[in-house]
């Protein structure tokens, strides 16, 4: 039972959580921390305008990115959400602005990013805050909605490299230390070294790397150490909390304890990438409230769940308890790993902290058909941040102009495919962010299935989509995947013949457009002949067919014909057919399916 209020101080030490209450908390396997009392939560954009021509922008502004447009004396507005906006966008002259925020700034750490935006909106400058480059993110956004120019002068982005500070960020990784000494070493051209305690994706080292020892340091680690050079730590999220208390614990124990934990051990709070309880404790302000001053979020695991996990302490009161033999060592070690810190107690709270496995990250990158406005975002952003960027030798070379300084490029042949993708395995196995790259979608007749094959759980595998030349095709052409369509390879090199001719008669039966890949090449010449008697057997000789060749790359060619007029022998082996429906027919020069069989639209 919980003692008295006025009895803790001599209180015993506590369980690791008291009996379960008579309605059982309901189980909730991630849920996020109660925010505290205390630190405020910055989740806001502000939009600010000194003028009504500026307030009109302003509340354009404030839309497009989702935040609150303010209306009134720009200095009164300026002074209650400082505190709590994260971003803030000050549509003004820049002398204005400047004087505006002065009074408040205080550490570019914790001051919310500030853009201002000209009443014509011609410029977004990126003038303080947002720790690392979110100012400047925020200015390239405006930039781009309003189609102005972003003005950045912070000396990395000046320079086209990206600071210190987000190397990292896309993996989770924090970066602390002494960024300005480290970062202007390498502005100035100078090559550093890099450790790893822990083999966890960085990204790009925008620098040359050295094994001088007088070098200053990028190091991995979530140990805080003495070192004899300039040197910038950064924290992968490898570190988990458990906690466990008696009922009532306040959040100062709770935190007191963890800190005390982690600064005994010479771990980093940066390195925490969880906090875990048992879900009994979801409504315990104490624990709770610690978390969420700490910007971590914790999860509420059940107790079957935790009794299932193997500690060096387990405690037969506990067990009796809740029904798990221990909560702050299960809780830590929940997500597997290795046990850092065992168990702690203070007089109502326990406490212990696991590292969990590192994890390399394999992104699987489709590129799409060729041209490079074709290319998602997300695989553009998937290759800067990659520290290994493999594929084909042609592919590798589409990717280049998306990959940031310091990334290695390894290239394969043709029918290596295999060797690709061992490859790719090993180097994510060893902690690296790679990046293997293949055009159209990785998925389709590419490489994402032989590696995902290969690859275990223990790397991180994404998977980015990409426009596919059926589709790119089709988008020349016209619409003739208006309705229902299939893609077929013709290609006998993985795929019986047989196999692929019971298709071809499905897809011919059931009157699907279809997109043939691999129709043709020196060594099968004969397949796709094949493939168009089958189709005549079913399909009228008027029947559209488009041919098109090196879809949205140099050379692109395209060829509207009929089955019946389908001239085998002009198909190459980077051309993709085409063939239509019973319903597709020709408008304006362009293929089209109507979408319904009922009816058509005039």
């Amino acid at each position: 039972m919980t003692p008295p209020r006025e009895a803790r101080e001599s209180a015993p030490p506590a369980i690791e959580s008291e009996a379960a209450p008579a309605a059982k908390a309901p189980k909730a396997h991630a849920s996020k921390a109660v925010p505290a009392a205390g630190p405020t939560t910055r989740t806001r954009t502000v939009v600010l305008a000194a003028t009504e021509t500026g307030r009109r922008l302003g509340a354009d502004l404030a839309a497009h990115l989702g935040g609150e447009h303010r209306t009134g004396r720009p200095r009164d507005l300026l002074a209650e959400v400082w505190g709590e906006a994260e971003a803030l966008v000050l549509v003004m002259a820049t002398g204005a602005a400047v004087r505006l925020i002065a009074p408040h700034l205080s550490d570019k750490r914790t001051d919310p990013a500030v853009v201002c935006v000209d009443d014509a909106g011609r410029f977004a400058v990126s003038l303080c805050g947002g720790h690392e480059g979110g100012a400047n993110a925020l200015a390239d956004r405006v930039a781009a909605h309003l189609n102005a120019t972003p003005v950045v002068t912070t000396a990395s982005e000046a320079a086209g490299l990206p600071s210190l500070g987000s190397l990292g960020e896309r993996f989770g990784v924090r970066a602390e230390g002494d960024l300005a000494a480290v970062g202007g070493h390498v502005l100035a051209g100078g090559p550093v070294r890099v450790e790893r305690d822990l083999p966890w994706p960085l990204g790009p080292v925008p620098a040359p790397v050295t094994s001088d020892p007088t070098a200053p340091l990028l190091r991995v680690s979530d140990r805080i150490a003495a070192v004899q050079v300039p040197t910038v730590f950064y924290r992968p999220p490898s570190l988990v909390i458990g906690i466990g208390s008696s009922r009532g614990v306040t959040a100062a124990e709770v935190g007191d304890l963890i800190d005390q934990a982690l600064a005994d051990a010479g771990l980093s709070p940066l390195a925490v990438h969880t906090a875990a309880t048992v879900d009994l404790k979801a409504d315990e302000d104490g624990i709770n409230e610690a978390v969420a001053a700490r910007g971590w979020p914790v999860v509420h695991l059940p107790s079957e769940t935790l009794a299932a996990i193997e500690v060096p302490n387990p405690s037969e009161v506990v067990l009796a308890a809740v029904g798990t033999p221990s909560v702050a060592e299960a809780a830590a070690l929940h997500l597997g790993g290795e046990l850092v810190v065992a168990k702690r107690r203070s007089p109502m709270a326990t406490v212990a902290v696991a590292r969990r496995p590192a994890r390399g990250r394999l992104a699987l990158v489709s590129l799409g058909p060729g041209a490079p406005d074709l290319t998602a975002p997300r695989a553009a952003a998937e290759l800067a941040a990659a520290e290994v960027v493999i594929g084909y030798g042609p592919y590798v070379d589409q990717a280049a102009r998306w990959t940031t300084r310091g990334a290695v490029l390894e290239t394969f042949g043709l029918g290596q495919e295999v060797e690709r993708a061992v490859r790719a395995v090993e180097l994510a196995r060893e902690g690296r962010a790679v990046a293997l790259v293949g055009s159209g979608d990785v998925g389709v007749y590419a490489m994402a299935s032989p590696t995902i094959e290969h690859a275990g759980s223990d790397i991180d595998v994404v998977v980015v989509p990409g426009v596919t030349a059926a589709l790119a095709a089709s988008a020349i052409l016209g619409a003739p995947f208006g309705h229902d369509h299939c893609s077929i390879s013709l290609s006998d090199l993985m795929t019986p013949w047989e196999l692929i001719e019971e298709r071809v008669e499905a897809a011919a039966r059931a009157d699907l457009a279809i997109a043939f890949y691999n129709p043709r090449s020196a060594g099968r010449d004969w397949q796709l002949a094949r493939a168009r008697e089958i189709l005549l057997r079913h399909r009228d000789p008027q029947t559209p067919v488009g041919i098109v060749r090196d879809a949205e790359r140099p050379g692109q060619s395209v060829t509207v014909t009929t089955l019946g007029d389908l001239d085998v022998a002009a198909v190459q082996m980077t051309t993709l057919v085409l063939v239509g429906t019973s319903r597709t027919r020709m408008a304006a020069g362009r293929m089209v399916t109507p979408r319904g069989y009922k009816s058509e639209v005039a």
